[in-house]
């Protein structure tokens, strides 16, 4: 199983980006992905998250500017981030929980992205 992060770029302020997070390989299912953010200097942040069943949660600092979706039929999360603001440069990471069958049973593990670098200037 592998989960591929991109869409990260250098924009200008007040500009957007979507972000995609694909999820490839012999899957069961996908439960709850995530999109998480490091700065310089600062810890690894949980930006939003998204259940199976489409419920989300924001943090604070991104409620009414950033919007998570997923496609189940592809395995794919999405984060679209509009009026980015300098602040939000980091390197954005997703994480996804994933059913496999291991030795015939369904098992849930916790799978990283690679991250993609979001640059946003003043």
């Amino acid at each position: 199983v592998q989960l591929q992060a991109s869409g990260g770029a250098l924009v200008q302020a007040g500009e957007s980006l979507r972000l995609s997070c694909a999820a490839s390989g012999t899957i069961f299912s996908v439960n709850g992905m995530d999109w998480y953010r490091q700065a310089p200097g600062k810890q690894r942040e949980l930006v939003a998250t998204i259940t199976s069943g489409g419920s989300t949660k924001y943090v604070d600092s991104v409620k009414g500017r950033f919007t998570i979706s997923r496609d189940n039929a592809k395995n794919t999360a999405y984060l679209q981030m509009n009026s980015l603001k300098p602040e939000d440069t980091a390197v954005y990471y997703c994480n996804a929980q994933i059913v496999v069958i291991t030795n015939g049973n369904p098992l849930q593990y916790s799978y990283w992205g690679q991250g993609t670098q979001v640059t946003v200037s003043s």
